[in-house]
């Protein structure tokens, strides 16, 4: 047994990496592939890959047909919509500043289950939800890029509220079919959601560089299938709580890269804004899933 969680809890900092360095790599892919041609490249890679994963996995692709209409409504909100919002905002952000204001998602399902669902969050949950937006809005005034792209920040707000939906819409498959299969199945139907978006941006594929290929397959390879994969295995040994560390990582993970890779610097108050958001975001959702297990 602590074998087994000492490999989940390996896999969950293998995970953190994989996605820290996904923002890196749309950032270079989109200086020369569209923003939705990209997640099409992405998703149909990675389809086919947990596709064989899944066969090696003996995991049923079964999903009934009464399902099929929220799963492809979660598909197309957590698949296409998600992506077409981050992706332009991390063209129009820098990768650090997009990772950053991403790594607030969890706070944001915390406030939709407190007003739809109407949860009433602790103290330290509070605490966490501000201490986050706190450390957001450091973040985005103190950016150089604010002032001449305001329409990032807007895409990533779009994103962060995508993801909640998606999170409500996929919550009552998870207890029906294996979240491998889930994951699949709208991997497949969001990247047939991209089609009509990646069509109008009459991408042209013969010219691309080698990096922005590199760069795209290693999306579609790391970021989506085995990533997800790794974080499934990680989620059914460790349970939500402990995974959410691994989670606040990769903002940490984004920056740290950005800066060495990329070159991208944030400010003294950026830096500050980034600690209280992410120490906001584990204290939230750290308390929230000590409180469901009381």
């Amino acid at each position: 047994m602590k074998r087994r969680e000492s490999a989940a809890s390996l896999f969950g900092v293998i995970v953190a990496v994989i996605w820290g360095m996904t923002f890196l790599s749309i950032k270079v892919a989109l200086r020369e592939l569209g923003p939705m041609s990209l997640s099409l490249f992405r998703f149909v890679i990675a389809s086919v890959l947990l596709a064989g994963i899944m066969a090696a996995s003996r995991t049923s692709f079964a999903i009934a047909w009464r399902d099929v209409p929220l799963l492809a409504l979660s598909s197309f909100v957590g698949v296409t919509l998600y992506f077409f919002f981050e992706n332009n905002g991390i063209l129009r952000l820098t990768a650090s500043e997009s990772s950053l204001i991403i790594g607030v998602i969890p706070v944001v399902t915390l406030i939709g289950e407190i007003l739809f669902l109407r949860t009433r969050p602790g103290r330290l949950i509070a605490l966490g939800i501000v201490l986050s937006f706190v450390g957001v809005a450091l973040i985005v005034l103190r950016s150089e890029s604010a002032s001449a792209s305001p329409l990032g920040y807007l895409y990533m707000v779009g994103a962060a509220l995508s993801w909640v939906v998606y999170g409500f819409a996929t919550k009552p498959l998870s207890g029906r079919y294996p979240m491998l299969a889930i994951t699949f199945w709208q991997m497949v139907i969001g990247a047939i959601g991209c089609i009509p978006f990646a069509v109008a941006e009459r991408q042209v594929w013969a010219g691309l560089s080698a990096t922005a290929l590199f760069n795209a397959a290693y999306l579609g390879i790391f970021g989506s299938a085995i990533g997800y994969w790794l974080y499934v295995i990680v989620l059914e040994h460790l349970g939500p709580g402990r995974s959410s560390v691994f989670i606040n990582l990769i903002p940490v993970v984004s920056v740290a890269a950005s800066f060495v890779i990329l070159g991208e610097r944030l400010s003294a108050l950026q830096i500050a804004g980034g600690i209280i958001a992410i120490s906001g975001v584990y204290m939230a959702t750290v308390s929230s899933q000590a409180k469901r297990h009381q």
